[in-house]
């Protein structure tokens, strides 16, 4: 049988990522924890309260408060909402797809993120961009040899603004060293040698400043030793474009954070899961993870019935959730991602609401219950 043919990533020309026009730029257009949202009435104002009330709740009694969002969270500059949130306590867990990630570390980097997608892609250039591809995927490499997260090794980055790079003669002995007892640790120090033989790097520390990093949602969660997992799927990101790019090294990230995020479910009974503007990742991620915490807990003769779970996105939906899935003729039936949560047990809630004034009207309430 003959091999299938392959693109090959090393005849694609990646440009400076200075010579990128942006559409958001995170000094301009970052959201003030403090500033005030629009005002909200009737049946919204009575859920944000009720949530609010629920993830005190949750936090009192050490249960986890996971928030869930796709990358617009992160685009549309809420990653200073964010933050004070995790830095008042509020939060346990914080998870976001691939696009995500990248925004975050564009913002951190560059000050700016948000390509032109049409017009790129007929120039040829969407995604060609040698910083993001390089460094994202380099911290994933070593990250993935050093038993790290996917979102770990982009906040460890940003927030030590540096890399290490182990020597080719360091992973040699390792992959020897380790075979025996520990194959997949060898596995995935050879994956890094075979980098590092691609892209010839000086041993030691790689200086990757990050002018903007006070505004990176991953660094504050990594500098507060709060889980922060980046649920990709591939071929999604800009950054499988770039020839740095390794799939072994981006699975065994990828793994430990859908670990991490599935071992945060498990403890999801009386607390709080908040999804945001996520039609696929989290839904996707969080039926596996309950199934799998709901197994454990079956076995141990309890279950997980006390959860509640928010998702908030811009869709008009006029079915109440509570009495389980529309009909077929019913339009919000095919919101895929609210019909996914129906079917989770627990409290399940939607609110239609922008994730500006959602995650502000959040934040201000909970600090409203320390007075």
């Amino acid at each position: 049988m003959c091999p299938r043919r392959q693109f090959d990533r090393n005849r694609v020309r990646m440009r400076p990522l200075s010579e990128r026009e942006n559409r958001a730029a995170i000094e301009r257009d970052h959201v003030d924890p403090e500033a005030p949202p629009r005002a909200v009435s009737g049946p919204a104002e009575v859920l944000l309260d009720d949530v609010a009330e629920r993830v005190r709740t949750a936090r009192a009694k050490d249960r986890s408060v996971v928030i869930a969002f796709g990358a617009h969270t992160i685009k549309n500059g809420l990653g200073p909402v964010l933050n004070a949130m995790m830095e008042e306590g509020r939060l346990t867990h914080l998870a976001t797809n691939g696009a995500g990630i990248i925004h975050d570390w564009e913002f951190s980097f560059l000050g700016e993120t948000s390509e032109h997608v049409e017009r790129n892609v007929e120039s040829g250039s969407f995604g060609n961009w040698e910083e993001t591809g390089y460094y994202i995927n380099l911290a994933l490499n070593i990250g993935a040899w050093r038993g790290l997260g996917y979102g770990e090794s982009v906040g460890a980055m940003i927030d030590q603004e540096s890399l290490a790079i182990p020597s080719a003669d360091e992973l040699r002995s390792f992959v020897e060293a380790s075979l025996r007892e520990d194959p997949e640790r060898s596995a995935a120090a050879a994956d890094l040698l075979s980098v590092l033989q691609a892209f010839p790097l000086k041993p030691g520390r790689l200086e990757v400043p990050h002018p903007w990093k006070h505004f990176s949602t991953q660094a504050t969660a990594y500098r507060l030793g709060i889980p922060f997992t980046g649920h990709p799927m591939f071929g999604h990101d800009v950054i499988y474009n770039h020839p740095m790019n390794h799939g072994g090294a981006l699975g065994r990230a990828a793994l430990r954070d859908f670990l991490a995020y599935a071992d945060s479910i498990r403890r999801i009974d009386g607390g709080v899961y908040i999804s945001i503007g996520s039609a696929v990742m989290s839904p996707m991620i969080f039926e596996k993870s309950l199934s799998m915490a709901q197994n454990l807990a079956k076995n141990q003769g309890s279950s997980i019935r006390d959860h509640f779970i928010l998702v908030v996105d811009l869709a008009e939906s006029a079915w109440d959730w509570s009495q389980g899935e529309p009909p077929e003729d019913d339009p919000s039936y095919y919101l895929r991602y609210n019909k996914s949560f129906s079917r989770m047990g627990g409290t399940m809630k939607y609110l239609q609401m922008d994730n500006r004034d959602f995650l502000l009207h959040l934040r201000q309430r909970l600090k409203g219950t320390e007075s």
